[in-house]
């Protein structure tokens, strides 16, 4: 049996001075959740500093960084604006590595793509741990869609790839796609370790939330990139503010922080007159208004060009808000048969799905149908699959 199981950490500590949680962000939360659960006192949580050093962290200070996290998730309003240096400094001084005689039969697991560009660290890593590695792959999106990523995108996700197929001996993936996407890789390195696939775990949402806005309104979640495609829904919605009578008009509103390379999505949101009084764009918002607009949505529009997964999916359809999503493998395994699913360059049918969803009208009626059908996939189904794809490398 594997003595010692040491989780990763890295991303959470790096992500200190940030209000709002990214996706990545809860899945390593999860697990440092769900695998402390399980393990007990054999988990040993572990990272690569902000400083600059790798080691062990001491466990009682990273339980309590981790429940201060969850709490600032909940309660603070993100915003564009990071946490003070002052501020995040003695949190990380409290949680300084320190270095920890290695196990017998240790498995390090990684579910964050944190330092995998630096194959050299995450070898010396697993050397001084003598550890196998289990690593969590979310996407190969920037690999497979380089227009869609920063510059140096491609490259640096080639990168994180290489150094999986080189160093991992058993790979967690998101999604059967993802599945199919990292498989060629292994091929052609010569690897033969095992895929698990494991959807991500749907985050439970508290019955019991602040109002959400009264008026009808329809709910965009993610960076504000290229793949997303919210440009399909601003000139959906300046179209319907030209054309149709006001008071038929829903609201959208877009919760992401801004992104990169999406000058054309940014200029209509600060400069577009027609948009005004229909768009509203919120940078950072609280897990607690989230779950509130997430509610009370008629609908959550996610008309992506490629996912690796589609937590929002999975999120939206648990607390019975529709959704109208692009027609990708990844977000049918999210939402299985449950959501409307549309070509994302097929204008005229999403605007015709949103304005019914608006009105509450026959395809709002058979979703909410479907809906009732539909079972969430669970943090502790994934756990197990990552507790078993652990035993399995003992």
């Amino acid at each position: 049996m594997t003595s010692t199981i040491i989780l990763d950490l890295s991303r959470l500590l790096s992500r200190v001075r940030h209000h709002a949680p990214t996706g990545v962000d809860r899945v390593e939360m999860a697990y440092a959740r769900g695998l402390m659960e399980h393990y007990g006192d054999r988990l040993q949580f572990a990272a690569v500093h902000p400083f600059g050093l790798y080691g062990r962290l001491p466990k009682d200070r990273t339980q309590n960084f981790l429940d201060e996290t969850e709490k600032r998730w909940m309660c603070e309003d993100g915003t564009a604006a990071q946490r003070p240096i002052a501020e995040i400094l003695p949190i990380l001084s409290g949680l300084l590595p320190r270095k920890a005689p290695p196990g017998d039969n240790a498995v390090y697991v990684q579910s964050s793509p944190h330092h995998l560009t630096k194959p050299g660290l995450v070898r010396r890593i697993l050397a001084s741990e003598r550890a196998r590695f289990l690593c969590l792959v979310h996407d190969l999106i920037p690999i497979e869609y380089p227009e869609y990523a920063r510059p140096d995108g491609a490259a640096r996700h080639r990168a994180r790839i290489e150094t999986i197929v080189q160093l991992a001996d058993a790979v967690i993936v998101n999604s059967a796609s993802t599945g199919r996407s990292l498989q060629p890789w292994l091929d052609k390195a010569g690897r033969r370790f095992r895929i698990h696939v494991a959807l991500l775990g749907t985050q439970e949402i508290p019955a019991v939330q602040p109002p959400a806005p009264a008026d009808p309104y329809f709910l965009c979640v993610g960076t504000i990139e290229p793949r997303k495609n919210h440009l399909l829904l601003l000139n959906l919605w300046r179209q319907m503010a030209e054309t149709r009578d006001r008071a038929m008009i829903p609201r959208l509103i877009i919760v992401g922080r801004r992104g990169w390379e999406n000058e054309q999505v940014i200029d209509m949101l600060d400069r577009c007159p027609s948009l005004r009084d229909h768009v509203e764009e919120r940078n950072g918002c609280s897990d607690r208004q989230m779950y509130a607009l997430m509610r009370g949505a008629r609908a959550l529009l996610l008309p992506s060009f490629a996912e690796g997964y589609g937590m929002p999916v999975a999120e939206a359809l648990s607390v019975g808000t529709p959704v109208i999503c692009s027609d990708l493998s990844a977000l049918r395994e999210a939402g299985g048969e449950a959501p409307d699913f549309l070509d994302p360059l097929d204008g005229p049918a999403w605007k015709a799905h949103i304005l019914d969803h608006a009105q509450k009208g026959p395809r709002y009626d058979a979703q909410m149908a479907r809906i009732a059908h539909w079972r969430p996939p669970s943090w502790t189904d994934h756990i197990q699959i990552v507790t078993a794809a652990i035993d399995d490398l003992h």
